[in-house]
């Protein structure tokens, strides 16, 4: 009886292929593009929230998520993942499933970062960059899958 590949081989073999496909890459660039006008839509929210209009920084960075999530998921729908579109609210609701993931982990990270002193919106923008790759593979491999 032939042995079964284990789960850890297959999915390095997948990710090698993965790897190896430049439109992978030009997709990857698209929603580093896209996640860059997010980056700047939520910073430019969180920091009028907080400083202008001086809410807590959890509900600052709640509101600039819901404000960052609807334009990146507008532009990845119709720029980035275009040629995998599927159903507006089915795919509309895995994307929002994945950024609360993601926004989960970035409120994690920025309470953290503001409990050791850091400044409350660089501490933003790092959280953002650290919780990208998690909101890429999520949105790749379940919200935009063919």
């Amino acid at each position: 009886m032939a042995q079964q590949p284990s789960a850890v081989v297959t999915a390095r073999a997948r990710a090698g292929r993965a790897l190896r496909r430049p439109a992978n890459w030009v997709q990857l660039a698209k929603f580093g593009a896209v996640g860059a006008t997010g980056y700047v839509v939520n910073l430019a929210v969180y920091t009028a929230l907080l400083r202008g209009a001086g809410w807590h920084y959890a509900y600052a960075a709640t509101v600039s998520f819901l404000v960052a999530v609807t334009n990146n998921y507008l532009w990845n729908r119709v720029w980035t993942f275009r040629h995998q579109r599927g159903h507006l609210g089915f795919q509309g609701l895995r994307f929002l499933v994945v950024a609360l993931v993601a926004y989960i982990a970035n409120l994690g990270i920025l309470s953290a970062l503001i409990a050791l002193g850091m400044d409350k919106v660089l501490a933003q923008a790092i959280a953002i960059v650290l919780v990208t790759p998690l909101n890429f593979v999520g949105n790749k491999l379940w919200s935009f899958r063919r």
